[in-house]
C-alpha cells in the first residue's frame, strides 16, 4: 500500500466518523507514512504485529485487508484491531509484555519469525514497557520495539512529565538495542478527528 492510499484510507475514516457512522473512540494515524513504510519492507508475511490504539497504518502496510479493517474500525474496534498475528491494546503498555511472551516462544521452538512491538512514546516510557524491552534485550528475543515518538501523550509533553532534558529514545541506553524510534508531528488529535461529533 502506497503513502497515497494510507492517508485516502484516514481520511475516509475521518468523514465515516465526522458523520457519526462510527460509535466509538478512533485514534488515526498521519505524518508517519515514510517512516513506517521504511519499517514494514523488513516485516515477512509470517512475523507477529502488536500494535496500539494508533494502528491503522500498520494492518494496512502489513498486507491486510483494508475492507477488513475498515468493517473493525465501523463496528467500534478502531482501538483493538486484531487478525491472525496480528494484536492491538488499548491499555498503556500493555501490549508489550504479550509481545515478550510471543517473542519468547517463538526463540523457544527455534522459529526463523519476529515479533514488532509497536509503541507510543508514552507507553514506551511506562514501567511495564520498560520492563518488557530490558528483558527482550537481556535474553535476546526475536523482536523489535518500535517507538513512534510524537512527542506528547493526549497533550502532556512526554519528555516534560518525566523530568527528562536532553534525553530521547535514541540517546536512552537504558531501553537497549531491540528498540528503534522514530519522530513524527502527529496530524489528528489524540482521539477524533478535531470535529465534535454528536452520536
Amino acid at each position: 500500500m502506497r503513502k497515497v492510499d494510507l492517508i485516502k484510507f484516514e481520511q475516509e475514516i475521518a468523514g465515516l466518523y465526522e458523520k457519526a457512522k462510527i460509535k466509538a473512540p478512533i485514534h488515526l494515524s498521519g505524518n508517519n507514512e515514510t517512516e513506517l513504510e521504511a519499517i514494514f519492507r523488513k516485516i515477512k508475511k509470517e512475523d507477529w504485529i502488536f500494535s496500539t490504539w494508533r494502528n491503522h497504518y500498520h494492518w494496512l502496510l502489513s498486507g491486510r485487508s483494508p475492507k477488513g479493517l475498515k468493517q473493525q474500525i465501523v463496528e467500534g474496534c478502531s482501538m483493538h484491531v486484531f487478525g491472525k498475528k496480528f494484536f492491538t491494546s488499548a491499555i498503556v503498555g500493555g501490549i508489550a509484555p504479550i509481545a515478550v511472551g510471543v517473542a519468547y516462544a517463538l526463540k523457544k521452538k527455534k522459529s526463523k519469525n519476529r515479533v514488532w512491538c509497536f509503541l507510543g512514546d508514552m507507553g514506551a516510557s511506562t514501567g511495564l514497557a520498560m520492563e518488557c524491552m530490558r528483558y527482550a534485550c537481556g535474553h535476546d528475543l526475536p523482536i523489535v520495539f518500535i517507538i513512534e515518538d510524537n512527542g506528547i501523550s493526549v497533550k502532556t509533553d512526554t519528555l516534560e512529565s518525566w523530568g527528562c532534558k536532553g534525553c530521547n529514545f535514541k540517546n536512552c541506553n537504558y531501553i537497549g538495542k531491540k528498540t528503534k524510534a522514530y519522530k513524527y508531528e502527529r496530524k489528528y488529535p489524540h482521539a477524533g478527528t478535531g470535529v465534535f461529533v454528536l452520536f
